[in-house]
């Protein structure tokens, strides 16, 4: 029987061994540089196509479309670097690196915990990046300081719930190109049947009543108020209800799935 006592000790090894496990996947970044050169490229690209390509016909030439942009932007980015924790884990599992660390006296839940919490720090750096790129080509910030900040921490939040599903996903399947096709499966519909890219009125009809309850829209919707100074609550709301059944959904079913592996 765990006592008070024991449960916290357990605990607090729980989050020694994560953080030991995300500095090893950190160093993988730094000693892959490729790597993170790479996941920071497509977002830029992403940002300039869609300003100065496809910008005009969206906004029917008037208006800054950045600034309606580039919160959609930060979704997409956080939601397609998601898939690099099913990836990692998948790569880990197929390399008998997994088999190592079931072998040490560690949390089960550190080797996904750490991943998650390494992909969430590059997560953050992107949406930093992001938002000096769309700052230099003409995004402003009008909600004040408080929606300026809490914009990018909006995003990176929604990011790591997204990385829970990407993580069941790479210890299911059997490789790591599966993981590859079936992180993206799902996460491109979300993304462009949302309101990240235009508005959701400008959509079918038939397609705008799941459009307005896809969590990309209601979290677009409250960054994009965050940095507009629009309707937040709502949205806002709405967002941390999805990222919360998110959470309960699949840290269980990943966590209790590694364990299986």
């Amino acid at each position: 029987m765990l006592t008070a006592g024991s449960l916290g000790t357990e605990l607090r090894w729980g989050v020694s061994d994560s953080m030991v496990m995300a500095w090893r996947n950190v160093m993988r970044y730094a000693r892959s540089p490729d790597l993170l050169v790479f996941s920071t490229v497509q977002p830029v690209m992403f940002v300039l196509l869609f300003t100065y390509v496809f910008g005009g016909a969206i906004s029917g030439g008037a208006g800054n479309y950045i600034d309606f942009l580039l919160p959609g932007i930060l979704m997409q980015t956080v939601l397609f670097g998601s898939t690099q924790t099913g990836i990692g884990l998948s790569e880990d599992l197929r390399s008998g690196m997994v088999d190592r660390y079931k072998s040490l006296p560690m949390a089960r839940s550190a080797v996904i915990a750490g991943r998650i919490l390494a992909d969430t720090m590059r997560n953050g750096f992107v949406v930093a990046l992001m938002i000096g790129v769309g700052t230099a080509i003409g995004f402003r910030f009008h909600g004040g300081l408080g929606g300026a900040l809490a914009m990018p921490f909006l995003a990176v939040a929604t990011g790591i719930a997204f990385s829970w599903i990407s993580a069941f996903i790479g210890v299911s399947v059997k490789n790591t190109e599966s993981a590859q096709v079936a992180g993206f499966l799902w996460i491109f519909p979300l993304t462009f049947m949302s309101s990240a890219f235009v508005p959701v009125e400008t959509m079918p009809g038939w397609l705008q009543g799941f459009a307005n309850i896809n969590p990309v829209t209601v979290t677009v919707n409250a960054a994009r108020g965050m940095a507009q100074g629009g309707e937040v609550g709502t949205y806002l709301w709405q967002s941390l209800a999805w990222t919360a059944a998110i959470l309960a959904v699949f840290v269980p079913l990943a966590v209790t799935k590694y364990r299986r592996v």
